[in-house]
């Protein structure tokens, strides 16, 4: 590299920091703090999958499967597991569904566990984002994203067309 275009990239990458922070861009060489807080997910074997040990915190993620395939299951593990080590968690119940008989028997401290079984996807989101911003909850679930139906959907007529509301619902969120 030439010595002006190191000059104008040391600039960028200084600039870079200056507004996002260290850290915000780095070579990916660089030896960097790789610790990563997690919460165990209940399983050696998809702890060891997910490459650092549990769910990453202050993360989303996503848990994606058909119809019964074990994705509340995986969530109250990951609650159960949030609970042992004295953390607070939340259950954003869309689908109207959660067994709290299963989720005990699943570990978790029903008792201790907040539950919003919000009626539109807007009130779901919006009651995520106000546990988010408290700082105080250590794993939020909802469950499930597709049970998350916007207002306009739910207050409209049948045939009334109603393209991309999820989709916006979601990319505002």
């Amino acid at each position: 590299m030439n010595e002006d275009r190191k000059k104008a990239l040391d600039k960028a990458l200084k600039d870079i920091e200056k507004s996002f922070g260290k850290g915000s861009i780095m070579r990916l060489g660089e030896k960097v703090d790789t610790k990563i807080s997690t919460i165990p997910s209940g399983s050696l074997a998809l702890d060891i999958a997910l490459g650092v040990g549990g769910y990453p915190r202050g993360r989303i993620i996503e848990c994606y499967g058909p119809e019964s395939s074990g994705k509340t299951t995986v969530a109250l593990h990951a609650i159960a597991e949030v609970q042992k080590q004295g953390g607070l968690a939340a259950f954003i119940d869309a689908e109207h569904a959660l067994d709290p008989d299963y989720a005990a028997a699943l570990g978790v401290n029903i008792d201790e566990l907040l539950l919003s079984q919000p009626d539109t996807g807007e009130q779901g989101l919006a009651i995520a984002d106000a546990l988010v911003t408290s700082g105080a909850v250590d794993i939020i679930v909802i469950d499930s994203v597709a049970a998350l139906v916007p207002r306009a959907e739910i207050d409209g007529e049948m045939g009334d067309a109603h393209v991309g509301l999820q989709a916006r619902l979601m990319s505002q969120a």
